[in-house]
């Protein structure tokens, strides 16, 4: 018996997640750098966010670049350690005093991402993560 040769067709991902993955990477990036840089602005600003709280927030920053970059390789795991690290950012920047409603983008950012892995017909993101 000869077995027929399957041919897998190479992955391809839509415009609009590729540029919600390099946003998030460089917005990531940026913040990062932002909270590392303005540490004491921040604890002036937010008298009650915790001196830990303030160091967190790069590791953070770094663990949601990671993981924006495991969803550029296909990783599923990628887009639920992404949405971890965003829900403790989201947490942190609460329980620090920043408000909900200044922090609630921090939210909208993972609804779009699972949204923008969700559309694209042929190359919805979603059903080609590992």
């Amino acid at each position: 018996m000869e077995q027929e040769a399957t041919i897998e067709k190479p992955k391809q991902r839509h415009g609009c997640l590729i540029a919600f993955l390099i946003y998030l990477i460089v917005a990531n990036a940026i913040t990062t750098v932002f909270n590392i840089l303005k540490t004491a602005d921040i604890q002036r600003q937010y008298p009650r966010f915790p001196l830990w709280g303030i160091w967190a927030l790069p590791v953070l920053g770094v663990l949601n670049i990671f993981f924006a970059l495991a969803l550029f390789r296909w990783k599923k795991w990628g887009f639920f350690g992404y949405a971890l690290t965003s829900l403790s950012i989201f947490a942190l920047n609460v329980y620090g005093g920043v408000g909900i409603l200044f922090t609630i983008n921090i939210l909208v950012g993972v609804v779009i991402l699972f949204v923008a892995l969700q559309i694209g017909g042929e190359r919805k993101g979603w059903p080609q993560l590992e």
